[in-house]
């Protein structure tokens, strides 16, 4: 039951954002929210997360967690969350329910701050890529999105950013501590070295 609710949640989301997301979000695109997804179930069969309401929850939280973006970039998890409580009553989820995916979108925002083992589980899965084979693609696409939005203006400027946003940032679960982490600091070695004076 609550796998075809998701389904068909799935695949409202999927087209809404593929439809009306801007074309120059090239980071906060339909394949992020995939990937947040596909991250999330991994580290929840990792951390023995097994209770399907959970599972649910934290799915449709991957689902909305950046579709905020469809209407505004600042404070777009406040806007995602409006989002679930306008449209997740017609699925039937519960006030309770769609309290707890709120939860999972906010504890998204950065700095992360989740309270939850599930806000855990997505903050982790949102940031995966940090600590992963692909990270230098997709903080590509991340620098070209701010760019285009005067946030940041030279790849200098994005690597001293990174820097610092490294620094700040540890992974919550068991799973991605002991599969991110080590990659994730040779990572900020290697920015780090390139953007020291030579």
């Amino acid at each position: 039951m609550l796998e075809k609710i998701y389904e068909n949640i799935r695949k409202a989301i999927l087209l809404k954002l593929g439809h009306e997301l801007t074309h120059d979000l090239w980071y906060h695109g339909v394949p992020h929210t995939i990937d947040v997804e596909t991250q999330a179930i991994r580290i929840a069969q990792s951390e023995k997360i097994i209770d399907q309401e959970e599972l649910f929850l934290l799915k449709t939280g991957c689902l909305y967690h950046d579709t905020g973006f469809l209407f505004t970039y600042h404070h777009h998890e406040v806007a995602g969350c409006d989002l679930a409580k306008k449209e997740l009553p017609a699925f039937g989820l519960t006030q309770k329910q769609i309290d707890i995916v709120c939860g999972l979108i906010m504890a998204t925002k950065i700095p992360q701050t989740p309270l939850t083992v599930l806000e855990e589980i997505i903050c982790d899965a949102d940031l995966d890529y940090l600590g992963r084979a692909d990270f230098f693609n997709i903080s590509h696409t991340l620098f070209e999105e701010l760019k285009a939005r005067n946030f940041v203006a030279t790849e200098y400027d994005w690597n001293a950013i990174q820097i610092k946003f490294f620094k700040q940032h540890s992974y919550f679960t068991t799973t991605d501590k002991k599969l991110r982490t080590v990659q994730k600091q040779l990572y900020l070695e290697m920015i780090a070295a390139a953007n020291s004076p030579a």
